[in-house]
């Protein structure tokens, strides 16, 4: 989508924000005892009482209102009775739309006393993010962003997950740009477009570079590595970006 009026502008920071929300509060429910499940009905009340709809839900008929991954879990888990343990990473997926307008957003935490490699893993997937957003401009090759987060992975041990990417998104939960690689492809030379909206979303891993589906039709997972993501919902401008999901 190409954001051109206060309309819609105004429409996805809406959508932002109430994502946003959910993301947050899930987050700091997030405990060691706590269902996935228990977590997930929280985001279908907060859904229901801002009066938007879950995107998985309603686009792709998703078993639950949000994705909740944890551990060789990386991305699409279904909430279930899965129970939260202490020093597990814990992936919390939210995707809604409200008045036609979508936003996506996304972060990894450990919950409680987890291992100091994973609290490492989650603040480089932020700060991959936060490097490629500095080349989140129009005009710029969008093979900026998968540049940036691609060197600040390896600067620090680790490697992304390149068969899960960023998207364009607006007024559908998946639209163009098709793809936001977190490395550098070659052949990704599109230019970046005043009012574009994107989520873009790092995933950093500890090891593997694919993830697979384990067998259920939605969740993608590991065999030996960890992975922390960390996604946002933006509108590109000459001014910079605007982030409708902090």
């Amino acid at each position: 989508m190409i954001a051109k009026t206060e309309e819609d502008i105004n429409g996805l920071k809406e959508i932002g924000r109430i994502c946003a929300s959910i993301r947050d509060e899930l987050v700091r429910r997030a405990m060691p005892g706590v269902t996935t499940k228990e977590l997930d009905e929280i985001a279908g009340e907060m859904f229901a009482k801002e009066g938007a709809t879950s995107a998985p839900k309603g686009e792709y008929d998703f078993p639950g209102y949000t994705c909740i991954s944890i551990n060789e879990e990386v991305a699409h888990g279904i909430p279930g009775k899965r129970v939260i343990q202490e020093g597990d990473i814990v992936n919390i997926d939210v995707s809604g739309s409200k008045n036609g307008y979508f936003a996506d957003t996304g972060i990894s935490v450990v919950v409680g006393e987890g291992e100091e490699v994973l609290k490492k893993l989650c603040d480089v997937a932020k700060l991959a993010f936060e490097e490629g957003l500095k080349k989140a401009k129009p005009g710029s090759r969008k093979s900026g962003l998968g540049k940036a987060v691609y060197r600040t992975a390896k600067q620090h041990g680790f490697t992304v997950i390149m068969n899960l990417t960023g998207h364009g998104i607006g007024r559908t939960i998946h639209e163009e740009p098709e793809y936001i690689y977190n490395y550098n492809e070659p052949s990704d030379d599109e230019l970046l477009k005043d009012g574009m909206v994107i989520a873009f979303e790092p995933f950093i891993s500890t090891l593997e570079e694919e993830v697979f589906e384990k067998g259920d039709e939605w969740t993608y997972i590991t065999e030996q590595s960890f992975v922390a993501q960390y996604e946002h919902t933006m509108i590109l401008t000459k001014n910079g970006p605007i982030i409708t999901t902090l």
